[in-house]
């Protein structure tokens, strides 16, 4: 799937600054969508215009399959890594592929349909965060990869502290915090194929300001940038995710949730605090967390006793 953005980008890397006409006819793109992209690309700081002549602000932080693949090292052996210019969703495209084998991780420029938990969007811009997804075969039932999303969490805070995001946090069941803010967030699909349970976990990071994409959002955008300097490149970040990912989804296939639950306990950004979670019934619960149930479900003290939620969302907290 062709990314006009990404191809606006690879032009003006190779080739310099271009007149506005230049550019369009080199991308195949008719004057108001070159327009409309390239004010995107330049609200966020990639790209300048001026006298109608386009150029780049600074060097583009292209995605590279094989810089990606290398630096998973040794844990890398026998995992396919691919990055595509754009596609609707990288974990629908890995879902929906049912002639592939093996373990696959994918990644894109531009995801145009990213999907969060119970069908929300999961909106990014261009070269500003990652998009990745890894696939991979279970022994485990869909059941019990309910709580894949705790584990994938684990892994992916591992990640940013090891980039010197040392405050990274978790927010169950599947976001990303940095200091209170949401940086990155998880989706897990499953799908049985024969005698193989596939699951995709999909992974997506803010790594630089977006400052049109809070426009939309009409909200603050989290991202590593503003918390470790000089902020990796999204190389070597989706290559450490990727890394502890893998590590993280073998220890899970092996031995559940229990080698992660101790760490996701001291990663929780609400630990200890009084929560109201909202049921996917709508209703809303009351308690202070108080860690996870076996299977994944987060643990409320709430006045009637404990309780542990499976499904819900949490919408405030506060000290207990």
């Amino acid at each position: 799937m062709r990314s006009p953005s990404i191809d606006l980008l690879r032009v003006l890397t190779a080739s310099g600054p271009q007149p506005l006409a230049a550019l369009a006819v080199a991308c195949d793109l008719r004057t108001a969508d070159l327009e409309r992209r390239l004010a995107r690309l330049a609200a966020n700081g990639f790209v300048s215009v001026s006298d109608r002549q386009v150029r780049m602000t600074g060097p583009f932080d292209f995605l590279d399959a094989a810089r990606i693949a290398a630096g998973l090292g040794e844990r890398g052996s026998g995992v396919a890594v691919e990055v595509v210019d754009a596609c609707p969703s990288t974990s629908s495209l890995l879902m929906n592929d049912k002639r592939s084998r093996g373990t696959r991780l994918l990644l894109t420029e531009d995801q145009v349909s990213g999907r969060g938990r119970h069908g929300r969007r999961w909106l990014s811009c261009v070269g500003a965060g990652l998009a990745l997804s890894l696939r991979r075969s279970f022994s485990r039932g869909p059941r019990e990869l309910a709580a894949l999303p705790l584990a994938a969490g684990v892994a992916a805070v591992r990640a940013l502290r090891a980039l010197g995001v040392a405050d990274a946090a978790l927010k169950w069941p599947n976001d990303l915090l940095v200091r209170g803010a949401k940086v990155g967030g998880i989706l897990i699909e499953t799908r049985t194929l024969g005698p193989e349970v596939i699951a995709v976990t999909g992974i997506g990071l803010n790594c630089r300001s977006t400052p049109a994409l809070e426009a939309r959002l009409g909200r603050r955008v989290a991202a590593l940038e503003e918390f470790v300097t000089p902020c990796p490149s999204r190389n070597e970040v989706a290559s450490r995710v990727a890394r502890e990912l893998l590590d993280a989804v073998e220890a899970f296939d092996a031995g559940g949730l229990a080698p992660f639950r101790d760490e996701w306990e001291a990663m929780h950004a609400y630990a200890g605090q009084r929560l109201r979670v909202r049921l996917a019934d709508g209703r809303v619960v009351a308690g202070v967390a108080d860690g996870l149930a076996d299977d994944g479900g987060l643990r409320l003290r709430t006045r009637s006793g404990v309780r542990a939620v499976r499904s819900g969302r949490v919408v405030s907290a506060r000290a207990a």
